[in-house]
């Protein structure tokens, strides 16, 4: 598989971590010396599979970090998440790459998970190949996040197979892009609220959540319905997918793993 990379860092420094960092926007909070998007940005470089990577958001910004990386184009974000997506494709598609090894696969990632490692991304797009689908999207176990990273705060959906998080990576077919964006919108802004979340796939599914019946195979279904395109569900047995930095706590939490050399 081939795949290029979009890595979002659109998100400004507007919230609960403003008071730990200067930084106008949460990509560029330092980490070790480090902005968080560079330790982003370095996991997919190591990974064989990406071929461009393409990084969207405030250029004045992010341009100086990466001046001179010539793995590396900077492309002006959006107003929200998903048109800042779609503008880091856009520029994908102004990159030279000999037409044999254009790619339809976009792997998109947050700029804000600075734990993440080539061989997390690796095992994704590896499991991502083992089923059919247009959208594949990493999910990962309560036991996981917590075995690796203990007293880490998420927000766990409590399926019939047990209690997940969402993970900060997409694969994407970027020709079902454009029919998706609709329902993205509504998806991103309820990220964060799973009964919101339930909210879109019915009430018959809100029942299920509730009660703690619903299946990751029924949810995966009724979303791939919704979207219009075969989603699918990769349960991760890396826990770096699933936490990003996004509240004081997750800071602390990055900073204390990364500045003890726990990854380099």
């Amino acid at each position: 598989m081939r795949v290029d990379a979009v890595v979002l860092a659109g998100g400004l420094n507007c919230g609960p971590l403003q008071q730990y960092s200067t930084a106008r926007t949460e990509a560029l909070i330092p980490i070790g010396g480090r902005p968080m998007v560079e330790y982003v940005v370095n996991a997919l470089k190591h990974v064989p599979a990406v071929r461009r990577i393409v990084i969207a958001g405030p250029c004045k910004d992010l341009a100086p970090v990466f001046k001179g990386d010539a793995a590396v184009q900077v492309a002006e974000g959006g107003d929200t998440a998903i048109a800042t997506l779609l503008r880091g494709v856009e520029a994908l598609e102004k990159l030279p790459l000999p037409a044999a090894e254009v790619s339809r696969w976009v792997l998109i990632a947050t700029a804000d998970i600075p734990m993440i490692t080539p061989e997390a991304i690796e095992d994704f797009l590896r499991l991502c190949q083992k089923r059919e689908g247009e959208v594949y999207y990493p999910v990962v176990k309560r036991e996981v996040s917590e075995k690796k990273y203990p007293g880490v705060k998420r927000t766990y959906v409590r399926l019939r197979e047990g209690s997940f998080t969402g993970g900060n990576l997409l694969l994407v077919d970027k020709n079902v892009i454009e029919r998706c964006i609709p329902l993205a919108e509504k998806i991103v802004a309820r990220r964060k609220n799973p009964l919101a979340l339930c909210r879109l796939l019915g009430l018959k599914f809100v029942f299920k959540f509730l009660l703690h019946r619903l299946s990751l195979g029924e949810a995966e279904a009724k979303m791939s319905a919704l979207l219009r395109v075969k989603g699918v569900a990769v349960v991760s047995q890396y826990a770096e997918v699933g936490v990003d930095v996004d509240k004081p706590s997750d800071l602390q939490l990055a900073r204390r793993w990364l500045e003890a050399g726990c990854r380099s």
